[in-house]
């Protein structure tokens, strides 16, 4: 992992940590409870600008883009940046958001970055070399945890910017509410698979989401030892939404066995 690209993302953070009247520049997108914030856009404005001059060969897509962009994934190399992945958190000040950037070639995330600025936790991973966590100056391995489901978190999005969905997800989640331990809406989902990734969780899942929400968080959570896939068992896409769900080994197959 190139640490110029890790400083790059710690400074962006330091946009969020310093912001203020968030509520004045907040603008509404297409969907139901969907916002973008000033300081989306300027984050993703400068993410841009400062990772084009660590690897100018690439393009860059990012949440604040049209979603027709999302067909550079395909090929060559390309970035896919979530400025603020929980906007809803960082408007209300809830204080767990993070930014979101992997590195796409050929189709596939090659390295993966979220950073949750309020923490100071740096989750990475490079395809094929594992993942890690960076905090207080100090780096750690990754592992999913051993746990079964019926004694694991789940987390979970509720595909709020989807309304067609709200019954799906509500009547998933009580199946798997009635299987684990028990259930967590934390509000980001690049967090919420860097939690499996960190063994804090067991399962994640949401009915959709966009490339940008999980390129970085499922190559983490990936490198770490989890299973990703979409809710029917394929494998997830970066040129199109898709539903996720994500755990460790056995969570995951005890969850597949579902009628989620």
């Amino acid at each position: 992992m190139d640490d110029r690209l890790l400083a790059v993302v710690r400074e962006a953070g330091q946009i969020l940590l310093g912001a203020h009247d968030i509520a004045r520049g907040v603008k509404a997108k297409p969907g139901e409870a969907n916002f973008v914030t000033a300081y989306d856009v300027a984050v993703q404005h400068f993410l841009f600008e400062r990772l084009a001059a660590l690897c100018p060969d690439a393009a860059f897509v990012g949440e604040e883009d049209s979603a027709d962009d999302i067909a550079r994934l395909a090929a060559g190399r390309a970035f896919v940046i979530d400025p603020i992945d929980g906007t809803t958190n960082f408007i209300k000040q809830f204080r767990h958001s993070a930014i979101s950037v992997a590195l796409c070639e050929g189709g596939e995330a090659a390295l993966g970055v979220v950073y949750n600025p309020y923490t100071d936790e740096m989750f990475c991973a490079e395809r094929g070399r594992g993942a890690t966590l960076t905090r207080a100056g100090v780096r750690e391995t990754l592992r999913v945890s051993a746990e079964p489901l019926a004694n694991g978190l789940v987390l979970f999005g509720t595909a709020p910017y989807d309304a067609e969905l709200h019954d799906r997800t509500f009547a998933a989640l009580r199946t798997l509410f009635d299987a684990a331990l028990d259930v967590r809406r934390c509000g980001s989902a690049a967090l919420d698979l860097c939690m499996i990734a960190a063994g804090r969780a067991e399962l994640f899942f949401e009915m959709r989401l966009w490339p940008w929400d999980y390129a970085a968080g499922a190559l983490i959570a990936r490198e770490a030892g989890a299973i990703t896939s979409d809710l029917d068992g394929a494998p997830l896409p970066l040129c199109r939404p898709s539903s996720l769900l994500c755990g460790n080994p056995a969570a995951y197959a005890a969850a597949r066995a579902l009628p989620l």
